[in-house]
């Protein structure tokens, strides 16, 4: 069963298209990526799919609900956690989180059973009456999403939920996103420029420019290299002679050749056999979603991942958690 269901949708501000008439479904109790640099509309899609935003054209529907006909039954359906922190920093956790039970109309007994729970799973039961301002980076992500989750949503969307965290953190904080989905069972919809926060999802949208290239798991989108990366060292003329040699495409970057081959393992005996003494050396890689993205856009996502306002934005969250 579909509870997201997006078609032919668009946004525009002025000439820019943000958002090029895309299609999407999400199955219930689902972890799906949108995978992408930031420009490519990945944070667009998800305000019109929080009612945040009015689409220029199109329909999206989130839990049954039309996001234009019927916003607020979509707003208590979902959960949000903001790419920007939005917490109160001179409330405790405590505080945060009954103030948001306040905007949804949680009774008080509701609230106390719940709040213990959504605390515990992302490990801060201890920490409840803290001051959100003597908190880490990590440990206010995670209130948030224990906040999103206090109302217990169809649907939570979580919008780069990592940014300007450490790998350490950021591993925590999925640690405790995949375990929310299986305890819970609730539908993940995230955003995320980070290839190895990819690999976590069921599907992904790989998305660049406002445009959908692509939509399935991480290993069938992998499948369309169609073999492992070999990288190979050597003489000046060994690009040209392995192309040649075995009909591939080859891609030379500095002092290595690169190219595609099916089960690479098994190929690697014959390629050293067959140019003795020319190799230097010679790697064998399985395909990566990074492989995936620039067969899909022609671009490395590193090449576009951080515009000067989401460099900004990082460098503001780092410096206030100084």
């Amino acid at each position: 069963m579909n509870i997201i269901h997006v078609e032919n949708l668009i946004k525009k501000f002025g000439t820019i298209t943000a958002v090029d008439n895309i299609q999407l479904n999400v199955e219930s109790g689902q972890m799906f990526g949108f995978l992408g640099p930031n420009g490519a509309g990945k944070s667009t899609t998800i305000k019109i799919l929080a009612t945040l935003l009015r689409p220029t054209a199109g329909k999206a529907v989130v839990a049954g609900f039309d996001v234009l006909t019927n916003p607020n039954e979509v707003r208590r359906s979902i959960g949000l956690v903001f790419q920007d922190q939005s917490l109160d920093d001179r409330l405790t956790a405590q505080e945060n989180l009954w103030f948001h039970a306040m905007l949804y109309d949680l009774p008080s007994s509701v609230f106390v059973e719940r709040a213990d729970d959504v605390l515990r799973l992302v490990d801060l039961l201890d920490r409840r009456h803290s001051l959100v301002r003597t908190f880490s980076g990590g440990m206010k992500r995670r209130l948030e999403i224990a906040r999103g989750l206090l109302h217990h949503p169809k649907v939570l969307f979580l919008d780069e939920p990592t940014l300007g965290l450490d790998p350490q953190t950021r591993n925590a904080i999925w640690k405790h996103v995949k375990e929310l989905r299986e305890e819970k069972g609730t539908t993940i919809f995230m955003t995320t420029h980070y290839m190895e926060e990819a690999e976590h999802c069921d599907r992904i949208a790989v998305i660049d420019h406002g445009k959908i290239q692509a939509v399935d798991s991480p290993a069938m989108l992998k499948r369309m290299i169609g073999g492992d990366k070999i990288i190979v060292s050597g003489d000046e003329a060994l690009a040209d002679d392995i192309k040649k040699a075995y009909n591939v495409d080859v891609q030379k970057i500095g002092n290595d050749v690169h190219f595609q081959m099916a089960a690479g393992a098994e190929f690697v005996p014959r390629l050293v056999s067959d140019l003795a003494g020319r190799i230097k050396s010679i790697q064998v890689k399985e395909p990566s979603l990074e492989d995936v993205f620039l067969r899909l856009t022609g671009h490395s996502i590193r090449v576009q991942e951080g515009s000067s306002l989401d460099q900004l934005r990082q460098a503001a969250q780092l410096w206030r958690r100084r």
